[in-house]
């Protein structure tokens, strides 16, 4: 694990499918947040074969600001969220690695609240809770709301965790710890293997920050249905309890 004096660098890694309403919003959002503690910023997008103007979008952002380090990578064909992720985390070079979603339900500027007790030298993994803390919350889908308290119920009973939130998409982590991880799931199922595998790594400090939440509707571009739901019962299970690798 790094101490406070040699982070230098957080590694943004961007899934990104059919996001041309939003990428371009979000990539200004996370260029002009001022990170604390010196640190500089390396963003990857990994395209996962969107069929609308994304890429277009993205090389002409990255060609526009030539200042930034702005890593590309393409999936030939649609793979899933958690393959995206995969090569993202193969491809950071960052101390540090947050992971952000395409879209704008998560505000960058909130980093440095994930960075905060890692960089005060207590923390090697930060999730963003959209369960604690005075952060505005968008009012949504009571079911849905369930689920996740649910499917974090059930990670932390066979991780013996207390997080309020593993469903979450904000999640910072030592790159070094999390590129030791071999992941396996290539869609929805990201969440909760990584948590039961982040989980087993000894002497592994989490914590948990809460972050504000601008969630959308099905209507306004959300993907995750009940599907993945199952999906995460079952690499609870999985990776969880009967500790596959």
């Amino acid at each position: 694990m790094h101490n406070s004096m040699q982070v230098n660098k957080l590694s943004i890694v961007i899934p990104a499918f059919n996001e041309e309403q939003t990428i371009v919003a979000l990539l200004r959002k996370v260029v002009a947040v001022d990170l604390i503690g010196g640190l500089v910023k390396e963003l990857i997008i990994v395209n996962d074969a969107s069929v609308d103007a994304t890429a277009t979008l993205v090389k002409q952002f990255a060609s526009a600001h030539p200042e930034l380090d702005v890593v590309y990578e393409e999936h030939e064909k649609n793979k899933g969220k958690g393959a995206a992720l995969h090569t993202g985390i193969a491809r950071a070079t960052g101390d540090y690695l947050v992971i952000q979603d395409a879209d704008l339900e998560y505000d960058p500027n909130e980093y440095n609240r994930l960075l905060k007790p890692v960089l005060n030298g207590f923390a090697d993994v930060v999730y963003g809770s959209r369960f604690m803390g005075s952060e505005p919350h968008r009012i949504l889908f009571f079911w849905h709301s369930i689920g996740n308290k649910f499917l974090t119920f059930l990670s932390n009973a066979v991780t013996n965790l207390n997080l309020t939130d593993m469903e979450s998409c904000y999640k910072l982590f030592s790159t070094s710890a999390i590129q030791k991880i071999k992941l396996r799931e290539k869609r929805f199922g990201f969440e909760p293997e990584i948590t039961a595998k982040i989980a087993r790594l000894p002497g592994i400090r989490i914590y948990e920050v809460g972050v504000s939440y601008y969630g959308r509707t099905y209507a306004e571009g959300k993907k995750a249905g009940w599907r993945d739901g199952f999906r995460a019962i079952y690499c609870i299970l999985k990776y969880g309890l009967f500790r596959i690798n």
